[in-house]
């Protein structure tokens, strides 16, 4: 029997990279996964299908982030198919456009805004008369709040700050129904997300490996190991904390 055996994740964005990673984590530890898309159906389902194939249980939903009653629509996609929460991971996020600060437009900030800020706080708002007592809510930011900031990545960096505030506010929040909240932090991963810069080639490639004190680029799996130890009653202890998960870049 798995260690999340009986209980109800929801991971938004959960249907590629570091969302499907964390998706499949959490079904083999037992727990049931709402595997949240934005546009990406067939990703979705493929999810799922690993999930189940690996002998867990899942199910997909679909709501576009950044929108107006975005959390509504995806509240009301999980009441039909689910009972409760227990696990509330958010994940999905963007990272574009990518500009510094002198060529980002007003839209462009606003989009990252919405669906990296504005999108988790309202999921979570209304997710917390589902979220059981001694439940998880697990964000995922970024290792740039924290260092190597780059200046093509302000508003994204920006964004996840917001997320880190957030963490640690919310904590103490709910704290008395012994709900546990913490950030992870992911460093320069190998996902579709960071594809087209990542794999352009042997010496970016190598470059970005070099960052990393253990000598090698990120996977999508070592954050969804991470996020699972928080999602586990093994980390009953842990809350309000921001994980780096960077494989020790900043060190």
């Amino acid at each position: 029997m798995g260690v999340l055996t009986g209980r109800t994740a929801l991971v938004t964005g959960g249907s590629r990279g570091i969302g499907r990673a964390i998706a499949e984590r959490l079904g083999r530890d037992g727990a049931r996964v709402a595997v949240h898309y934005g546009r990406d159906e067939a990703a979705a389902k493929e999810t799922v299908a690993a999930i189940e194939e690996a002998g867990g249980q899942a199910f997909a939903i679909q709501a576009e982030l950044g929108v107006p009653g975005d959390a509504e629509t995806l509240w009301s996609a999980f009441d039909a198919q689910a009972e409760g929460l227990d696990i509330l991971v958010n994940n999905a996020g963007v990272n574009t456009p990518i500009a510094p600060l002198s060529e980002m437009t007003e839209e462009g900030f606003d989009r990252i805004f919405a669906i990296n800020t504005k999108a988790p706080f309202f999921l979570t708002q209304l997710g917390l008369e589902r979220l059981r007592d001694g439940g998880r809510v697990i964000n995922i930011s970024t290792g740039l709040t924290r260092g190597h900031a780059k200046p093509e990545l302000i508003a994204y960096s920006m964004s996840k700050g917001a997320i880190d505030v957030f963490t640690s506010t919310l904590a103490k929040d709910l704290g008395p129904r012994g709900i546990t909240v913490n950030a992870v932090a992911p460093g320069v991963t190998d996902t579709d997300m960071n594809a087209g810069w990542l794999r352009s080639g042997d010496e970016t490639w190598q470059a970005s490996a070099d960052i990393s004190a253990l000598g090698r680029v990120g996977e999508s799996r070592d954050i969804g190991d991470i996020v699972a130890f928080l999602a586990s009653d093994d980390s009953r202890w842990i809350t309000g904390q921001w994980i780096d998960a960077t494989g020790g870049a900043l060190l």
